[in-house]
């Protein structure tokens, strides 16, 4: 199965475009964003746990990245509710579920393999957020193929000033005007290396999800981050 499987294009999704999709387990549906492969594929996905759902026990080979979007998700007796960031890196392995429900961002198979150690971050504690350049920003992970950070953008601000190697982003709160589009709330979208859209902050800022240089090789060409 190929979901905006073509990464030297753009690729967006928004809100009105969402078809929710059963997955194997009763009571978790899968919003698929973009994916290669089938049940075992490299995929982003918006995940929604229906209350007292779960998965059973089971690995993830390449690693599985989450951040819980809003009610609480769960990994055996580990609690996390919205705002938690959770990095789970290749072979490791966990029973998931949520007792009242639970909507997450998903990213499947993403890794590299030399992630080793599992990262939980609280997005929501204060203390995570440090002022750069002008802005807020929650760093979350960086190695030498991706950079991933929470950034809140006040009113009217640009995103970025210069092109990266390839980046992908998820409005949590507030908008954006991407090239004169407007992407509300619950918006995703990835562009390629050498693309540099126009993103710039809506009229009551924008709260959003970011990871940059982390398109697959093959996608990358010379533009390095």
């Amino acid at each position: 199965m190929n979901v905006n499987a073509d990464f030297s294009r753009r690729a967006v999704v928004v809100p009105d475009q969402y078809q929710w999709v059963a997955s194997p387990q009763s009571g978790v549906e899968r919003m698929m964003l973009d994916r290669v492969g089938e049940e075992d594929a490299r995929a982003t996905s918006l995940v929604r746990y229906a209350p007292a759902s779960h998965f059973p026990p089971h690995q993830h080979p390449g690693g599985e990245e989450i951040l819980v979007l809003s009610g609480t998700f769960s990994e055996g007796d580990r609690h996390y509710p919205a705002g938690w960031y959770l990095r789970n890196p290749p072979g490791s392995a966990h029973r998931p579920s949520s007792a009242e429900g639970a909507l997450l961002f998903v990213k499947l198979r993403q890794m590299t393999p030399g992630e080793a150690h599992p990262i939980r971050i609280d997005t929501r504690d204060p203390a995570a957020w440090t002022r750069a350049s002008g802005r807020d920003i929650c760093p979350l992970f960086s190695n030498e193929s991706e950079q991933v950070v929470l950034e809140r953008l006040a009113p009217a601000s640009p995103l970025s000033t210069a092109p990266v190697g390839g980046a992908e982003f998820l409005v949590l709160d507030g908008d954006l005007s991407v090239d004169g589009r407007p992407f509300i709330r619950g918006s995703w979208m990835r562009w390629p290396v050498g693309d540099h859209p126009d993103v710039v902050a809506g009229a009551n800022g924008a709260t959003l999800y970011l990871k940059t240089c982390h398109l697959p090789a093959e996608a990358k060409g010379a533009l390095p981050c």
